[in-house]
């Protein structure tokens, strides 16, 4: 019984341990269109989107109908006292009597009333009053420029989502060469460390046999150390970039992942001189279109404070009901109702500020002139940075095909001095310096494929390129 509980146990919990195991099978576009999906700026952008049609509709229903009800109840625990003056009238019991009868009140017979009046309570204990109001804004300055402000936030919101797809394509495609760097560092580190551990246990025996010195084996062994060392860094790091490439795609950073793409593949696929030629029209850029948007604001801003002067008219209409009774018998058939109607209408008119109005304005406008400023500055740095990536990217090519023949060369040569050195011919020195020289070399042309790569995104960044 005991070994079939185990065994139920242990199932669901492979059961369960499968079920959070999460594989994804990505290149690099298929990860890019992921993380356009899925990645957390892109919810919150496309968010910010929904956000923005919401104040939309919220500026536009301030010019709408607004109907708003209110129900009063009052209940005095000691009515209110009133006092009459008795000089007023001939007979005061009479006078008291006729009262009474005619506004259905109670007379109080309190020892503080002044000599002179006559102290009644008006009205019953009990009142409800219920009432429904339509209000119409007819005309406002500021909401007919708040209603254009509003439009234009949405069409900010919609760029930054633009924007955000773009810098979005610019980081997965960074971590995605960032974990192809890794992988192939560890490739070529454990290549390395196998022909280093070779050498070193052939220069040992040719040692122990007294053909070598033993500084030849001791340098080896520090090689071999220090290479070692390195492929130790490198793994810790890899399951860094892997996390690293999960949350720019939006996914648990946990969650397993297996890349097709090769990092040599990439960056043969990713040389594209024709970029480098393409001409650059900054009105189509994204920047500069935020840009526009930002000086339409400013200039919202400002008609927003010269509209404040206008004068604004609103109508309104009400209706209610009341009832009165000593006792709570609002909702009996019989309770008697009073009905009361109201049209009206609201005209405001700003007549003096003392000059507040005017200095609002003069800062709008300085506001506005800056904003033209900046949009003339970013006609310029939006070129620049174009210019910029494109050298930029040249380079990287050029560099790629430079690393690639070095590394070559360095392999031959390092090839060579390990032969010329178990023959005798070279010293272990030599063979330290060709080696350095292949490892400095393999990492230069790794470095340089994820370049390729990445110079290309930020030069698509920078001309604005539509994403695939």
């Amino acid at each position: 019984m005991k070994k079939l509980i185990l065994i139920c146990l242990s199932t669901c919990f492979f059961l369960a341990t499968s079920a959070q195991e999460k594989t994804m099978q990505l290149s690099l576009q298929e990860a890019i269109n992921f993380a356009l999906k899925n990645s957390y700026n892109a919810k919150a952008a496309k968010n910010d989107i929904k956000s923005a049609k919401e104040i939309v509709w919220e500026t536009t229903a301030i010019g709408l109908p607004q109907i708003n009800a209110k129900v009063d109840y009052q209940n005095f625990l000691k009515q209110p006292v009133s006092l009459l003056p008795a000089a007023a009238f001939d007979n005061r019991e009479s006078v008291v009597e006729t009262v009474e009868d005619f506004f259905d009140i109670t007379r109080q017979t309190s020892p503080e009333a002044p000599d002179g009046f006559i102290p009644v309570v008006f009205g019953t204990k009990q009142n409800l009053n219920a009432s429904v109001t339509l209000t119409q804004l007819i005309f406002d300055g500021s909401y007919l420029v708040g209603l254009q402000a509003s439009r234009t936030f949405l069409k900010v919101s919609k760029q930054a989502n633009e924007k955000t797809a773009l810098l979005t394509r610019e980081a997965v495609v960074n971590a995605y060469g960032n974990v192809l760097v890794t992988e192939n560092s560890i490739s070529i580190l454990e290549s390395n460390i196998k022909i280093l551990q070779k050498n070193y246990e052939d220069a040992k025996k040719i040692y122990e046999n007294g053909f070598n010195e033993e500084e030849d084996v001791e340098q080896l062994e520090i090689t071999l150390g220090n290479i070692k060392s390195q492929l130790n860094s490198v793994k810790r790091m890899k399951d860094i970039a892997y996390q690293m490439l999960n949350l720019s795609l939006g996914s648990p950073i946990n969650t397993k992942l297996i890349l097709t793409d090769s990092l040599d593949g990439l960056a043969e696929n990713n040389i594209n001189l024709d970029l480098i030629n393409s001409e650059f029209n900054f009105s189509n850029h994204i920047d500069f279109k935020i840009s526009e948007n930002d000086r339409e604001t400013k200039r919202l801003m400002m008609k927003l404070e010269q509209s404040k002067a206008l004068p604004s008219l609103s109508a309104f209409v009400n209706y209610g009901r009341q009832a009165f009774s000593d006792s709570f018998s609002f909702f009996n058939n019989n309770q008697q109702w009073f009905g009361s109607s109201l049209l009206g209408v609201s005209l405001n008119i700003p007549v003096f500020s003392s000059f507040s109005r005017k200095s609002k304005t003069a800062q709008a406008k300085i506001a506005l002139e800056n904003s033209d400023i900046r949009l003339k500055e970013t006609k310029q740095r939006l070129s620049l940075m174009a210019e910029k990536a494109k050298s930029e990217y040249q380079l990287s090519i050029e560099n790629y095909n430079t690393s690639k023949r070095n590394v070559g060369l360095a392999e031959r040569i390092e090839k060579k001095q390990r032969i010329k050195f178990f023959e005798g011919i070279s010293s272990s020195f030599d063979l330290l310096q060709a080696q350095n020289q292949l490892y400095n070399q393999q990492q230069t042309y790794i470095q340089s494929m994820l370049d390729v790569i990445a110079k290309k995104a930020t030069l698509e960044n920078a001309l604005n390129l539509p994403i695939k």
